[in-house]
């Protein structure tokens, strides 16, 4: 009977505690926070951008390196649908060949670098999994605005870069798409991690009429 009688408070006990086991268990495999209707945040994403000439013959263009970093906005629609923006200072720098337009030999080439800082405003639309394991994954589209804040250019001859005025385009217009992961690190804090490709449709530079685009690695954090 003492036994019995001693196994009856540790039996009574297990059965309260297992719903409250359950559902730490359901918790940890479904989202573990609620989502914020709005998250701030800021952002640096290194870029590769290039130009594309289309039919323009004689020019060629090379990649290279640059970079971004600005302030991010997500509003939420529900859970799983989001309107992101925000307000990007953007570096697209790019090495171009082309025809010398002075020189009457057909062999004669030009290499130009271009440097091009834009302020941008994307306008894209954000689809979220549910979060899962502290982590959700999303995918964007949509598009991106650009205002040309300077251009310079760095011919052979030159010592230094020198600004090119009217030659670059004042607005910029492109298609974006891209995807990723949100890490949830905290309960107010997430990071951002994803790839984008940004493929500009409006007139770059008058000289042979490019369009620029580029290919960008994100990295941001929402508070």
């Amino acid at each position: 009977m003492q036994k019995r009688a001693t196994f009856l408070p540790f039996f009574t006990l297990l059965l309260l505690t297992l719903p409250t086991l359950r559902v730490a268990a359901q918790d940890y495999y479904s989202s573990v926070y609620q989502y914020k209707p709005i998250s701030l945040g800021i952002t640096l994403a290194p870029n590769m951008g290039w130009m594309r000439y289309g039919d323009s013959e004689g020019y060629e263009s090379t990649p290279k390196f640059g970079y971004a970093y600005g302030l991010l906005a997500d509003f939420a629609f529900t859970e799983n649908y989001y309107f992101s923006t925000g307000l990007i200072i953007n570096t697209l720098n790019s090495a171009a060949k082309y025809p010398d337009p002075l020189s009457s030999a057909t062999n004669t080439y030009i290499n130009a670098d271009y440097r091009i800082q834009y302020a941008e405003i994307p306008v894209t639309l954000k689809l979220k999994s549910t979060m899962r394991y502290f982590r959700s994954y999303y995918g964007q589209f949509g598009f991106s605005g650009g205002l040309k804040l300077n251009a310079k250019e760095k011919l052979p001859a030159a010592a230094s870069r020198s600004s090119m005025g009217s030659n670059a385009d004042l607005f910029r217009l492109a298609l974006q798409i891209g995807g990723g992961v949100e890490w949830q690190l905290d309960h107010n804090l997430v990071m951002m991690t994803g790839l984008t490709f940004n493929n500009g449709f409006t007139r770059t530079l008058r000289q042979g009429e490019p369009r620029n685009s580029y290919v960008a690695f994100n990295f941001g954090i929402f508070f």
